[in-house]
């Protein structure tokens, strides 16, 4: 009688461990997700200010077309991936093609900047300036953002890899997931902007 008491206890103790580590690898999860949703909030902020941005430049800058398509187009491309990626983030292949299309929007955005630089009376404009301290703050959001996000997501993985939880997660289906990192080198150069 007493051998089946021990055996129950240690079973109950058991599936107590294994519902404890489960709940643990879902709260962690659930963290990630929400550090990147932060993100998308920012991104979407961004995505809606760089159409503002354009309008304002191009009654200054009409030969310089070119560059304000190429704006456009990234900031639509940049939109697309984010939408993607919010679908399932830290997913892999979502998160390369939110960095591939977040790293041609900084490339895009800085040649802006640079034909901004050539318009003295565009960067007068107020309302330019205005939009460029909006986008400035974005940017340090969106930068803080990423880095709870990568806390949150290396916390995650962490708990996935290591020893005994390794079990409960690849038997239950918890994958790592991605960081949001910097691919471009010249991104992670501070951008040289004067008003």
């Amino acid at each position: 009688m007493t051998l089946i008491l021990i055996f129950l206890v240690v079973v109950v103790a058991f599936i107590a461990w294994v519902v404890g580590m489960y709940n643990r690898l879902v709260r962690l999860r659930n963290r990630f997700k929400n550090a990147f949703a932060q993100i998308d909030v920012q991104l979407k902020r961004r995505y809606d200010l760089i159409p503002n941005l354009v309008e304002t430049a191009k009654g200054y800058i009409k030969h310089e077309r070119e560059t304000l398509e190429a704006v456009v187009k990234a900031r639509n491309q940049a939109s697309a991936a984010s939408e993607r990626a919010a679908g399932s983030p830290g997913d892999p292949s979502s998160m390369k093609g939110l960095m591939a299309a977040e790293t041609a929007l900084t490339g895009a955005m800085g040649r802006l900047f640079a034909v901004v630089e050539a318009y003295p009376d565009l960067k007068a404009n107020q309302n330019m300036a205005q939009l460029m301290e909006e986008l400035s703050t974005t940017e340090n959001k969106i930068a803080f953002s990423r880095q709870s996000y990568n806390d949150s997501v290396m916390v995650y993985n962490t708990r996935c890899l290591v020893f005994p939880s390794v079990i409960i997660a690849n038997s239950m289906g918890f994958n790592q997931a991605e960081l949001f990192e910097i691919e471009a080198a010249e991104e992670r150069e501070a951008p040289k902007v004067s008003f």
